[in-house]
């Protein structure tokens, strides 16, 4: 019998996410294993036209599936595996059924065209995704506007490889979250080809467009570059003058940089929160005043390339394992750079979290409260705590063993709860039932 709801002949789950928070986003019934995307962007209309190779294997058997796909995008074209297949897209998702059904362990490739305006999917959290700036384009996605760009699976968990090109006028530089594989000029348009082949989260893959030129953060260790515009150049050199060091300080708490390169870029407009992409985050050129204001931000960002980038939450219910982790890395280098010292900071935060209401559970906040800065405070406390419990050579030794265990995977509390036992004398589930699980404020920790 199918059950209510499922169309005849459908398959149950496979456009079901599982995402307990975002159910609406992603997609069931298969992993995808890559995206070959290639788009034509005409800046000036904002006109986007893609063709989109996702190769997908199946875990169960398929007699339809769905990919999300905003709605200003309109599909011109599906086949599956070379054959047309029949389509409906609607509400976000691009429902197919192919001519003939996917068996359960089949590898399947679903080329769709598709072409239109894109602009950002609307939701709790303002617009995300595809934006225009004042002259280009700034593409960030997180928690779900992969699909304000490109046919995708939109949840954390399914990491893919990507292979992206576009061609833009060549009037303006094209950044792709990825390593650069060729560039070619033609008759006034220029086409850039990027490659990331480490598995990403659909909402970490990130274009940017605009005149940039091209800066070198540092000469030594990991290639750091940054995308500015001729006004910032005096304010970003000050600014984003230590990057180089926080970078080699990051690389000795964290382990070696899991990328290739990391590339910054500042926009030419103001932004409200800088942005972390694979590789990449994203400023606006008011975080930048020529007196170092805003270099938490430039640690933060610079972490979640490990806190979130290579290791990724499974689902979102685990926020707290990127932002409380990126959180605690700027505490890290404040001290390290002649700052407070982690203590001061854990004692300031503190204080300011005894003074908000008692309701977050930072292991489980809700869909509301998943970027609350309680989340992010209390998950730094959080570490503290444990850096205290546990030792200082101990709270190292595992944090970069958390990292090389689980690079480029997705992981959950419940695993770092396990990880983290394994380098204890006593028990810690007290400590993480008190910080993790429970409203209520413990005392503020002090390492010593």
């Amino acid at each position: 019998m199918t059950p209510p709801g499922i169309p005849v002949g459908a398959t149950p789950g496979a456009d079901r996410s599982t995402d307990p928070y975002l159910p609406e986003n992603g997609n069931g019934g298969y992993r995808v294993l890559h995206y070959d995307l290639d788009l034509d962007y005409r800046v000036v209309s904002n006109r986007l036209a893609g063709r989109a190779v996702v190769t997908a294997r199946a875990v169960q058997p398929l007699s339809r599936f769905s990919l999300d796909l905003g709605p200003r995008l309109q599909v011109r074209d599906v086949r599956v595996d070379g054959r047309q297949a029949k389509f409906d897209h609607r509400t976000g998702k691009l429902r197919i059924k192919p001519e003939r059904p996917i068996g359960y362990g089949a590898t399947f490739k679903t080329e769709i065209r598709y072409a239109g305006k894109p602009g950002p999917v609307s939701g709790r959290w303002g617009d995300i995704g595809w934006d225009e700036l004042s002259d280009g384009v700034l593409v960030a996605s997180q928690p779900n506007g992969s699909s304000s760009w490109f046919p995708c699976n939109d949840r954390p968990g399914d990491k893919a490889a990507f292979l992206i090109t576009i061609t833009a006028a060549s009037a303006y530089t094209v950044l792709v979250t990825g390593d650069l594989v060729s560039k070619r000029r033609g008759a006034g348009a220029t086409t850039w080809v990027y490659e990331r082949d480490e598995p990403t989260a659909p909402y970490l893959m990130s274009v940017q467009i605009g005149r940039y030129e091209m800066v070198d953060l540092t000469t030594a260790g990991v290639r750091q570059r940054a995308a500015i515009t001729p006004r910032v150049r005096a304010a970003f050199r000050h600014d984003f003058g230590r990057h180089g060091e926080i970078m080699k300080a990051m690389q000795q708490l964290f382990g070696p940089y899991p990328f290739r390169e990391y590339v910054v870029v500042i926009t030419d407009d103001d932004l409200d929160d800088p942005v972390e992409a694979q590789g990449m985050a994203v400023f606006g050129r008011n975080h930048l005043d020529g007196r170092r204001t805003h270099e938490r931000l430039v640690v933060h960002e610079l972490a979640h390339q490990w806190f979130g980038n290579s290791l990724t939450v499974a689902d979102w219910r685990h926020i707290w394992l990127n932002e409380g982790f990126a959180t605690y890395a700027e505490w890290l280098w404040s001290g390290a750079s002649g700052g407070p010292s982690t203590n001061t900071h854990a004692a300031r935060w503190h204080a300011w979290v005894a003074a908000q209401p008692a309701d977050v559970v930072v292991a489980d906040p809700g869909v509301d409260r998943m970027f609350d800065p309680l989340v992010y405070k209390r998950g730094a406390l959080a570490l503290h705590a444990l850096r205290a419990k546990v030792g200082e050579q101990a709270f190292f030794t595992l944090l970069r063993s958390w990292v090389a265990e689980h690079r480029h995977r997705t992981v959950t509390t419940q695993q770092f709860r396990e990880h983290a036992a394994r380098y204890s004398g006593a028990s810690l589930d007290d400590l993480f039932t008190a910080w993790l699980d429970s409203p209520a404020l413990p005392p503020v920790p002090r390492v010593l």
